[in-house]
């Protein structure tokens, strides 16, 4: 688990594309500090297993599901990227609960910048809008951030200077990709209610 508060900014070393998978090795001094093989660590909202780990650098396998969903499959040597360390228990909670299991990835289509904040505006599948509520959450490339508005097709947020200083998305421009990780909670919840209106006796579900 994770908390969506980015520790550090690290750099895809190089990138080994395979059949069905890649092999990505990045560069991170923090993240690396106290890693063994085995931990995980987001990048850039995806998580991610240590599967060897060298002088300030880290390698992880990446599946064609997660090629597939996320932007992960567009790095390239050189690119900056997002890096978080897995939370501890005991740790504060300075964002919110992040998973690292993106859900989609999703175009940035508008940003705003005025003298100090940038309002951002990504694209959102309507079939995920009821994930995104107005003042609630969601990890865009591994950053916790508040949801401005909320609309069918797409929603806003507003990025503080050290958001724009000390992650990617300072840097990202209109028509790149962002991976998107709704709150679980939110995704729970809707599990749990389909199911219980798909079981509930005929009568029951005709009054609701």
């Amino acid at each position: 688990m994770f908390t969506g508060i980015i520790e550090e900014l690290g750099s895809v070393v190089g990138v080994e594309m395979r059949r069905d998978s890649a092999r990505i090795e990045i560069s991170g001094e923090l993240v690396t500090s106290d890693a063994g093989r085995g931990d995980s660590i987001n990048v850039n909202g995806c998580c991610l297993t240590v599967v060897q780990q060298g002088q300030g650098t880290f390698v992880a396998d990446v599946m064609l599901e997660t090629l597939n969903r996320t932007n992960l499959g567009q790095l390239a040597a050189g690119e900056r990227v997002n890096l978080e360390r897995a939370a501890r228990v005991g740790d504060r909670l300075g964002g919110h609960i992040v998973q690292g299991h993106v859900d989609v990835a999703v175009a940035i289509t508008e940003r705003i910048a005025s003298e100090r904040w940038d309002v951002v505006r990504f694209a959102l599948p309507p079939e995920h809008a009821q994930y995104v509520v107005a003042k609630g959450s969601a990890a865009v490339d591994g950053v916790s951030l508040t949801v401005v508005e909320a609309g069918r097709d797409s929603f806003t947020v507003s990025l503080i200077p050290e958001t724009l200083a000390v992650t990617t998305l300072g840097a990202k421009a209109v028509g790149e990709l962002v991976n998107l990780e709704f709150d679980i909670i939110g995704k729970y919840v809707e599990r749990l209610v389909s199911l219980d209106t798909a079981s509930a006796p005929r009568s029951t579900q005709e009054a609701l």
